[in-house]
């Protein structure tokens, strides 16, 4: 992230009052689910806040829920951010590393009658927790002997005890405002295999407790979080004074020596996207439930979504660089995702002519088997790339829809009898249409002005319509595939009572063509990407092997940019 911002602020106090001499942070993502447009944000923050002060970033994956993590999730949080272009080196770790010392902290907490065995379930949960407005009651457990609960807990830890029937509180405040701080769960039994740990263990460390350890064993100086973790900063911090305390008095020696210093916990807004869910659990509802072709659906927000609908690294950091860090929560509109990869691609993708909805148009008056070898720019925006050859013929193929046999008034493309421009070729004036027995159009036959060669003539006068074509002998049959957004709704956290994000999935959001393309997409591979006339950026689909597909990354129309396009 370029320039500053109160994070690096933060960060360049604590070094001058040398509260560190250092930065070190950590990127910690839980491998539930793959990672999304959202978490690009903490990405681009972790390791770009560490690379500008010259520090380090790790990679940890907070694995500390067994029955939802698969190394699936793992392998591809991995991919994506070193897809981003960012190194976390040697510093990989997970939170199971550190599950011995979790519970060895956990056993000092209870001897320090910091901790107890709770025995309440479900709603008695909720009930003694209390509201925003009441205090919480005291679990009836909440002053039993330190070595009870020690002896419960070594019991849970064991197997001996069964899922719900006990877990492990931490005994803070019952009547403080903050509902984070009214004695959290932080051990629970969960008797699931761990994908890297298998049965080792049956209790787990709740998030809340593993995390401030986690940060404290890597010194890490400086843990940068979204908005949400706000209110679970006293806890954070709960866990790690009590912890450091026991230690500083040396009535407890840890299995591991512990940094002398503790990190920092610092919030920033997370990511809200117009038209766009980024709940993993609604995600991985969507998979499963086969609304939509996988994780890396291109409609998904998800970072192998993107990639694979054709965003390009670069574009996805400029994006996060321009949205800055904040420290409220906003929605971000859409259209500046869209317009960061519009810019890029811009100046840098080649062009070509495709017709998605092809109608056959018949030149009368160009002789049969003559060709015309014409030149065109492969990218308007950036002469350097050149030009290439296009070549021209009696039977061509237009756009279904830039044809109207009868057109509203202001219409500039292709009707009975008037003229258009085809693109870098020539004027021509529809002078027949031709329809099957149903009434649909078939062929359109027009005449052609030889003078208008490379698109003007002599005379120089105005045709306001341009339309791009492809040849019929020599086009390319290939499938396109158009993407618009996953949900109608504009604002997810808008949602009406009673509905679903189900209701709001628009059916029309995957659409696919079979097209006519010029010669030059036919060696077209897998990564290439192509500015197709007036239609888009498009990227060519892992899916290419017997057949040619390409995915639109972006329509031309920049609502952002304000850049219209004349029909």
């Amino acid at each position: 992230m370029e320039g500053s911002n109160f994070i690096q602020d933060f960060i360049v106090e604590d070094l001058q009052n040398g509260r560190y001499n250092k930065v070190h942070t950590r990127f910690p993502p839980e491998p539930n689910g793959y990672l999304h447009i959202g978490h690009v944000k903490s990405v681009c923050i972790n390791f770009g806040t560490a690379l500008q002060f010259k520090g380090h970033c790790n990679l940890r994956f907070d694995d500390t829920n067994p029955a939802k993590e698969d190394v699936e999730y793992v392998d591809s949080i991995r991919e994506d951010v070193k897809w981003l272009g960012f190194d976390w080196e040697e510093r990989e770790f997970y939170a199971s590393d550190y599950y011995d010392l979790c519970y060895e902290f956990a056993e000092q907490l209870i001897l320090a009658g910091k901790a107890y065995i709770c025995h309440l379930k479900g709603d008695d949960v909720s009930e003694y927790r209390g509201t925003l407005t009441s205090p919480g009651k005291d679990s009836p457990w909440r002053d039993r002997p330190a070595q009870e609960s020690l002896e419960i807990f070594r019991k849970m830890r064991a197997g001996e005890i069964e899922e719900g029937e006990a877990f492990l509180r931490a005994k803070i405040d019952m009547a403080s405002p903050n509902m984070n701080m009214r004695d959290p769960a932080i051990y629970r039994i969960k008797k699931v295999a761990h994908h890297r740990t298998g049965n080792k263990w049956v209790v787990y460390p709740m998030y809340d407790y593993a995390h401030p350890i986690g940060d404290w064993i890597e010194g890490i100086t400086h843990s940068i979080c979204t908005l949400e973790f706000e209110a679970h900063r006293p806890l954070y911090e709960w866990v790690l004074d009590e912890i450091k305390a026991a230690i500083d008095s040396g009535s407890y020696t840890p299995s591991q020596k512990m940094p002398d210093v503790l990190p920092r916990q610092i919030e920033f807004a997370r990511l809200n996207l117009t038209y766009t869910v980024m709940s993993k659990r609604l995600l991985r509802e969507l998979v499963e439930n086969n609304h939509v072709l996988g994780w890396d659906d291109p409609r998904m927000p998800t970072i192998s979504g993107l990639r694979r609908r054709g965003y390009t690294p670069s574009s996805l950091r400029e994006f996060a660089d321009r949205i800055g860090v904040a420290k409220t929560d906003s929605i971000v509109d859409i259209q500046l995702l869209y317009f960061c990869i519009r810019e890029e691609l811009n100046k840098s993708v080649q062009r070509a002519m495709v017709i998605l909805d092809p109608i056959k148009v018949v030149i009368t008056n160009w002789e049969e088997g003559k060709e015309d070898v014409l030149d065109t720019e492969n990218n308007p925006e950036n002469l350097e790339q050149g030009t290439r050859k296009v070549i021209f013929s009696r039977e061509i193929y237009i756009e279904r829809d830039d044809f109207m046999e009868v057109p509203p008034k202001k219409y500039f493309r292709l009707f009975p009898g008037q003229e258009v421009r085809l693109k870098g070729a020539y004027y021509i004036r529809c002078e027949q249409v031709i329809k099957d027995s149903d009434g649909k159009i078939t062929e359109l036959h027009c005449t052609y002005d030889p003078a208008s060669r490379g698109g003007e003539t002599p005379d120089a006068r105005k045709v306001k319509g341009t339309l791009h074509w492809v040849n019929c002998k020599d086009a390319v049959d290939i499938e396109v595939r158009l993407f618009e957004n996953l949900f109608t709704l504009e604002n997810p956290a808008a949602i009406p009572e009673g509905k679903s994000y189900m209701d709001y999935i628009d059916k029309n959001s995957r659409i696919v063509k079979h097209a006519k393309a010029e010669p030059l997409l036919a060696k077209a591979k897998p990564n290439d990407r192509f500015q197709f006339v007036r239609h888009g950026y498009f990227y060519v689909d892992k899916d290419s092997t017997q057949a040619l597909v390409f995915n639109r990354t972006v329509g031309l129309k920049d609502s952002w940019g304000r850049i219209n396009s004349q029909t």
